[in-house]
């Protein structure tokens, strides 16, 4: 006996359909698709601060010291840096919480998008955040050295706040990724 006449099977014409309920809140995702465009356009500013970074960078590049030249430099790989977060963010977020973009035989796609999920997108932007603050800590500390000077950009206590906070980013990335991996543990080892 088959226990798929005891299944009931929707019309064909009803077959993908959902009640209304379920479908308005299914299609509210769409909401979300202007805060992808914004965040489009925000790149499309960093772009633009990019550009403008560079053209101070090789106008200045027979006066700067080397300092100063390393700051815009780091400035430049800041920008590149939240750039990509952005991208993360825009591809990955679209992909995993809106619609499929159906990249898979594209020759451009990108390699983490072919396994990414809300997990991985989650690690991959904590640790681009890890970046980004590595780089502006960096950059404090080129300045380290005027530390207690007249001028100064930082103040002993604001470079001890940027240290601990960067140092708390860390921890929550570790956090972050070990709470996936247990998750994913759990999901692999079958339960007794």
């Amino acid at each position: 006996m088959s226990m798929s006449a005891d299944v009931p099977t929707p019309p064909p014409e009803l077959a993908g359909k959902l009640r209304p309920l379920p479908q308005l809140i299914f299609s509210s995702r769409w909401l979300q698709l202007p805060l992808y465009l914004g965040l489009i356009v925000a790149q499309c500013v960093y772009v633009f601060l990019f550009l403008k970074e560079l053209v101070h960078l090789v106008g200045g590049a027979m006066r700067f010291t080397e300092q100063e030249i390393m700051l815009v430099v780091l400035g430049l790989i800041d920008v590149v840096m939240i750039s990509n977060l952005l991208i993360m963010v825009i591809v990955g977020g679209y992909e995993t919480f809106v619609s499929r973009l159906e990249l898979e035989r594209h020759p451009d796609q990108p390699e983490w998008l072919s396994h990414v999920n809300a997990s991985v997108l989650k690690i991959k932007l904590a640790m681009a955040i890890i970046g980004i603050s590595s780089i502006h800590l960096l950059r404090t500390f080129i300045y380290a050295g005027q530390l207690g000077q007249s001028g100064s950009q930082y103040t002993e206590t604001g470079v001890m706040w940027q240290a601990i906070i960067h140092f708390l980013f860390v921890i929550s990335a570790i956090g972050i990724a070990y709470v996936e991996k247990i998750s994913q543990d759990s999901y692999v080892k079958p339960h007794h």
